[in-house]
């Protein structure tokens, strides 16, 4: 038995296939999805998606969203979102470096719209290093 998963951006299918095993990064925390599981729409948080289907583990780094669970079809809808496979891990740890450095120059800084910004910006390098890296 397994699931059949669904990762969509606005502008395109980024994933549409089987999978035996589905962890998605929830707004509370790591949401583990089996075959059989309970209908659910949970939200996601800037994270790394992991599938597990033949072939081992597969990483996909999503920038927020939606996901829906019910009976062995998983949808997950997100802002945008990037297979791990297809990004260049250099690049990837070259911008975490540059999104740390805008974060660290404001430290002690009143809370502002440029500051969540930086945050944001640091979120969605770390999901991208983190789903570049964690391929088999």
């Amino acid at each position: 038995m397994s699931l059949t998963l669904r990762v969509l951006a606005p502008d395109q299918s980024v994933f549409d296939g089987s999978a035996d095993e589905v962890i998605l990064p929830s707004t509370t925390g790591q949401l583990g999805i089996l075959p059989g599981h309970v209908s659910l729409l949970a939200a996601l948080d800037v994270g790394v998606l992991r599938v597990r289907a033949e072939g081992g583990w597969k990483s996909i780094a999503l920038m927020g969203g939606f996901a829906e669970v019910d009976a062995d079809d998983v949808t997950v809808l997100v802002n945008s979102a990037e297979l791990g496979s297809s990004i260049d891990a250099s690049s990837a740890e070259s911008d975490l470096k540059a999104a740390r450095n805008e974060v660290s120059k404001m430290e002690g800084q009143p809370a502002s719209v440029d500051k969540v910004k930086a945050q944001q910006s640091l979120d969605r390098a770390r999901a991208r290093v983190q789903a570049a890296k964690n391929q088999d």
